[in-house]
């Protein structure tokens, strides 16, 4: 699944580039050709404009668009050439085959002879036009050099031009622009106030060259740049976007995959060592009243008082570990059951706190520790259940009285912060890892010992504490250092405060 994700991702990635070069690639191309129609429009227009001021077409400056001035004048020159040659043409046929001779004795002045001398006298027109246009041109070619670029271009009507160009190539695009010299020095440009707060440094420039056809000393270079060009580009790629977001719902259905594949693995291997552990746990008190049955039943085994009390006992204690473990696995239906039903009344934090201590203290002082209780909550009415938050605190004494590798040191503490009665169990035993401390809470999550097997359990304990508190509307903390101890914290809403939510 892994890797035919990533090949999918990177395909996908790569059609993405591949289209986005395509589409800039187009988009530079139809550019360039458009800043190229635009420099040969300038150079055109400034040869026009000198020819119409040297054949005494002073008239041309003064329209607003030398570019239409052009086509009308290519217009009209080619017109006057097409008529000049039909006019040729028809003298020439008439000049091949003359149809009818009006006189023959009159002289020289025939129908052709006079087609010849207009023939002739055209020719001598055409040759003086020609001669006058070449020398004007000549002119043009050596005085240009002289002049300077601002000269040269008419700034005013440039803008137009590029704008016109870049329409008729399918660029609809806002566009600033700047004139410079071959040294990258700036001649002219078109928007101070976008040039001072966008620094070339960074963008992106088209470059083209003045008078292309053209060797001067003074060269000019137009350069052009399209603000919004990447917007142009992620907009006309509108069609990649149902796949992209396919790929991101099949990239979140993959993870969501991966979590419940690997929480079903966890919660499997939880389920086999519950069983194994289970398993291990019940066979042990079951040989043992096995055993005694049958020393009860064997006629060689005595049947004095000391061996039938012994016997006796031994099946009553294994009787009392079954019982115990039962109870632990009738824990698991209270997690499995969501309409657990509790008997909630009104009780003394501290006076639970005082009875559970007297009960408890006698296990601990035969395993040569000490009890201690402080009990300084004055707010100390509560709203529970007495069995389960009995339970709750047995439990947490019980697991310090296990995990304990030396005379016990238990501290029982009540106080109050808020509207909360707290209830501190404090220890020193062996404490608790840090990188375990976030997880005891879970169902069947018990702390890794080795090798060690000397505390029995079925990793229940703490997550009934932690489902028990949450069922009251409280919240339950561990702090622990490892060989040092570990204290559980419990916050439970006082009676004032649940009255005043009322």
């Amino acid at each position: 699944m892994l890797l035919t994700f990533i090949g999918l991702i990177l395909i996908q990635a790569r059609y993405v580039m591949v289209n986005a070069e395509m589409i800039e690639n187009q988009f530079n191309e139809s550019v360039k050709r458009s800043l190229y129609q635009t420099v040969r429009l300038v150079e055109e227009n400034e040869a026009l404009e000198y020819m119409a001021l040297t054949l005494g077409r002073h008239d041309y400056s003064s329209h607003a668009s030398r570019s239409s001035n052009l086509t009308d004048l290519h217009s009209g020159l080619k017109n006057q050439i097409d008529s000049s040659k039909s006019q040729l043409s028809i003298n020439t046929e008439k000049s091949d085959k003359p149809a009818v001779r009006l006189s023959t004795n009159h002289g020289k002045a025939t129908i052709e002879e006079t087609s010849r001398i207009l023939q002739n006298k055209f020719r001598e027109n055409f040759s003086r036009s020609k001669t006058i246009l070449d020398q004007a041109v000549f002119r043009w070619l050596r005085e240009k050099d002289q002049k300077d670029v601002s000269e040269r271009i008419n700034f005013e009507e440039l803008n137009s031009i590029i704008e016109k160009y870049l329409l008729s190539n399918g660029i609809d695009l806002p566009f600033y622009y700047s004139v410079v010299d071959k040294f990258g020095n700036e001649i002219y440009r078109c928007d101070k106030d976008f040039h001072k707060s966008h620094p070339s440094h960074g963008r992106n420039f088209y470059t083209q060259k003045f008078f292309p056809s053209e060797s001067s000393s003074k060269e000019a270079f137009l350069e052009v740049t399209f603000p919004t060009k990447k917007n142009y580009i992620i907009s006309s790629m509108g069609l990649l976007y149902p796949s992209i977001i396919l790929v991101v719902l099949i990239l979140l259905i993959f993870v969501v995959a991966l979590i419940v594949i690997f929480k079903q693995k966890q919660l499997n291997n939880i389920k086999n060592d519950f069983v194994n552990n289970m398993t291990h746990e019940l066979k042990t008190p079951i040989s043992s009243i096995s055993l005694a049955s049958q020393m009860l039943q064997d006629p060689v085994v005595g049947k004095t008082p000391d061996t039938l009390r012994h016997i006796s006992k031994v099946i009553l204690d294994e009787t009392t570990r079954l019982s115990r473990m039962v109870e632990e696995v009738l824990k698991l239906s209270l997690f499995e059951s969501e309409k657990a039903t509790y008997k909630m009344r009104e009780m003394n934090v501290n006076d639970l706190i005082a009875h559970t201590s007297e009960i408890f203290s006698l296990k601990v002082s035969n395993n040569g520790g000490k009890l201690t209780t402080v009990l300084k909550a004055t707010e100390d009415w509560i709203l529970a259940d007495e069995v389960h938050l009995t339970n709750v605190i047995h439990n947490l004494m019980d697991n310090a009285l296990k995990y304990s590798d030396k005379p016990l040191l238990l501290t029982l503490e009540t106080w109050n912060e808020k509207d909360k009665v707290l209830i501190s169990i404090e220890d020193n035993g062996i404490g608790i890892p840090k990188e375990d401390l976030k997880r005891v809470f879970e169902k069947f999550y018990r702390v890794p010992t080795g090798n060690k097997h000397n505390v029995k359990g079925f990793g229940l304990g703490l997550a009934y504490v932690k489902r028990i508190i949450n069922e009251h509307k409280g919240t339950i903390k561990v702090e622990s250092e490892l060989n040092i101890g570990t204290k559980f914290i419990i916050a439970l809403p006082t009676l004032k405060s649940i009255d005043y939510e009322r």
